[in-house]
């Protein structure tokens, strides 16, 4: 359970996730302006011109030099677990409700919203946004409950190692930016649900693994990955 936090402190090394169409890089951006830290779009540097999918390996490793950083904020529900644990201070879940989601999807596939970033080498017609939003509207609705608890989940795992704030509505997230002042969010308690799912996560690559068997403290964190 994390416990009410009447103003909690906010790093330097920040992961915003949530569901796909909860808002995570319109949060990003606002962030980033308000603390001026760099913004980093994980999914510009998760596809090769023509929309072919980065290797899974290859990511891993765009991801640990993008945050041997001290000073980064990141949008994206593909933030290795290890690399977020070992390397981030903040961790901001967006627990907004599916049906805002898909509404923002289903919109963003009629008109992409201004300012919105694409890939390098990766065009879209107005034929292939509404059939790959569309999919996000699908995908919201008939996976809703296993997203939340994935993502409330992460929340319990990270909480012991770093801040945690779980917002949970448009309204919370679209006044987190405003609450910073001087390295410190003053808002309202956030807390998790007293209940919360668990499923399984997929284990780690094999040399992960074994650094994991390794080191007790990684061992902990293991555990914890493996009980959600």
């Amino acid at each position: 359970m994390i416990e009410p936090r009447a103003a909690s402190r906010i790093g330097s090394r920040i992961v915003i996730t949530g569901m796909a169409g909860a808002g995570k890089s319109t949060l990003a951006r606002a962030l980033a302006g308000k603390t001026g830290l760099p913004l980093i779009h994980l999914d510009l540097y998760s596809w090769k011109p023509g929309w072919i999918r980065v290797e899974e390996h290859k990511l891993l490793e765009t991801q640990r030099e993008l945050f041997a950083g001290e000073k980064w904020i990141v949008d994206s529900n593909d933030v290795d677990k290890y690399l977020l644990l070992s390397r981030a201070d903040t961790l901001v879940v967006l627990d907004v409700h599916w049906r805002t989601c898909a509404w923002r999807a289903f919109k963003r596939g009629i008109r992409r919203p201004a300012g919105t970033r694409l890939p390098e080498g990766c065009e879209e017609s107005l034929l292939q946004r509404l059939g790959d939003e569309g999919g996000i509207v699908w995908r919201n609705w008939r996976h809703r409950d296993t997203i939340r608890r994935r993502e409330l989940g992460l929340a319990e795992v990270c909480e012991p190692h770093m801040v945690v704030h779980v917002l949970h509505s448009p309204e919370e997230v679209a006044a987190f930016p405003d609450a910073f002042d001087g390295g410190r969010i003053a808002l309202g308690a956030t807390r998790l649900p007293e209940r919360p799912v668990r499923r399984s996560w997929p284990l780690p690559e094999t040399a992960v693994r074994a650094g994991c068997n390794r080191c007790p403290s990684l061992r902990a964190i293991r555990r914890g990955f493996q009980s959600l």
